[in-house]
């Protein structure tokens, strides 16, 4: 084979695969790594159009936001935290505590609120949490909390929407 009979079969490969990548990640609905699809399942299209700018690249993207950079570090309210991309109830505010890191900390979620995975992106493995119902990037957890659960959940602010507690209840 010549080089230019080469570099055509391979310039043909990777775009292919680029092409599939490109449809996979626009029209494939969210699952966790072993493959469990979420009840709430969106286009990366779909997505954009409900979600803002920090919100779609942090729960979709698997991206952080920078430490401090949360209205919800100084939420101190009665109320609950609810998932930004499907507004599911995930954390009490009786459950808030100030971790001292720049992101909203919590020591539990709420019942069935929240999976984990493992995560791999940087040196060492963390456990990623995210939304159970869309599968939404929330942040990690991480063991030097306080008690009783010894548990952080650190959580990026602009995956989750506060709302406080009516007056009545």
């Amino acid at each position: 084979m010549d080089r230019r009979a080469f570099l055509v079969v391979a310039g043909a490969g990777v775009s292919a695969a680029l092409a599939g990548c490109v449809a996979d990640a626009v029209e494939q609905p969210a699952k966790v790594a072993g493959g469990t699809q979420f009840e709430v399942v969106k286009t990366e299209v779909e997505w954009r159009k409900i979600l803002n700018k920090d919100q779609f690249r942090v729960l979709r993207k698997h991206d952080t936001e920078s430490p401090g950079s949360s209205p919800l570090n100084d939420e101190h309210r009665d109320g609950s935290y609810y998932c930004a991309g499907c507004d599911l109830p995930l954390y009490a505010s009786s459950a808030k505590f100030e971790s001292g890191t720049g992101w909203p900390s919590f020591t539990a979620p709420l019942a069935n609120a929240v999976g984990t995975s493992v995560d791999r992106s940087l040196l060492g493995v963390r456990t990623e949490i995210h939304c159970r119902r869309c599968g939404g990037h929330l942040g990690h957890v991480f063991d030097d909390g306080p008690k009783p659960t010894g548990k952080r959940y650190c959580m990026n602010g602009a995956a989750m929407i506060f709302k406080p507690a009516s007056k009545g209840a």
